[in-house]
């Protein structure tokens, strides 16, 4: 008898291809889910925010229209604790992602060092970790109240925004980083964060244990043969930028990586203490790991 799968729907970062792995391979049916993906919610992400407060952003509506739905995301490490303090669903600790970050400025630029940056705005998603990793990262070379960003929104606005020479530099995430470099903007400084997946309060645990499997399974699929699975970034480009130019996923490497570990309590503290001092803390309520985490 044919195993009953439970639906869910997802809304892929996009910095990383084990959604799109586990849905073309079929780890998340073999972990008994039926899984369709929330592109409205993907592209949303992706596209500007310039005129939308916290609470309205693509990512949030999930949990704030009139009647929460049930979607599994993922965002930084920063934004999914706040979010989760902030009364929109439960961070999920099992596991935890690892993404490349970058600050970009076009070729002709005069910005060539970090120490440049100082009061040049930067394009970042409000509350997101594109904005959340420019005081931390920009920190060590200069003084907080001389970092300034800028709400562009999603990645596919950031870097059309720095394209069109709106802004003078960028905060990246993968994809966008490899499209930036191959359309040979600059690089100004580099590091990695914590990403972390985000679900509503009550989602089913079969539903978030499963999917945490398939991106587990998917991650052994990418490290056993990633060049078969570079052309799935392709599922990530938006689509403004999808004949903008011709991409070679080849180069676009790894990007988001899923590490099947639990998530260290101690991360809740320190989100929670860099994010008063940043003075993004206005929407914190709830501070306990415990019940900010996803429980069984």
């Amino acid at each position: 008898m044919a195993r009953t799968l439970i639906p869910v729907k997802v809304a892929p970062k996009g910095m990383g291809l084990n959604d799109f792995v586990a849905m073309q391979e079929g780890f998340f049916a073999a972990e008994g889910l039926d899984v369709t993906f929330d592109w409205k919610t993907f592209r949303g992400t992706q596209s500007s925010w310039k005129d939308l407060d916290y609470f309205q952003r693509p990512q949030d509506r999930p949990y704030t229209a009139d009647k929460e739905e049930e979607v599994v995301q993922g965002a930084c490490l920063w934004g999914t604790i706040c979010n989760a303090s902030a009364g929109m669903g439960r961070a999920v600790t099992e596991g935890y992602g690892e993404s490349p970050w970058a600050i970009f400025v076009r070729p002709d630029s005069t910005i060539r060092k970090p120490q440049d940056l100082r009061n040049v705005p930067v394009a970042v998603g409000m509350r997101a970790g594109s904005h959340f990793n420019v005081p931390y990262r920009l920190e060590k070379y200069l003084p907080l109240d001389e970092i300034k960003t800028v709400n562009t929104g999603g990645f596919g606005a950031r870097l059309k925004a720095l394209l069109d020479g709106e802004v003078e530099a960028a905060s990246l995430l993968p994809p966008q980083i490899a499209m930036a470099e191959q359309l040979g903007l600059r690089k100004i400084i580099a590091d990695t964060f914590k990403t972390v997946w985000w679900v509503p309060a009550n989602a089913p645990p079969q539903i978030v244990h499963g999917y945490m499997r398939a991106l587990n399974r998917a991650e052994a699929a990418l490290a056993a043969d990633l060049g078969k699975y570079l052309p799935l970034w392709k599922l990530a480009v938006p689509p403004e930028f999808e004949n903008f130019h011709a991409w070679d996923f080849a180069k676009f490497g790894r990007g988001e990586r899923f590490v099947n570990k639990p998530l260290p309590r101690e991360d809740f503290d320190e989100v929670f203490a860099q994010v008063e001092r940043w003075g993004l803390d206005q929407f914190l309520k709830d501070r306990n790991p415990e019940t900010l985490s996803f429980s069984a």
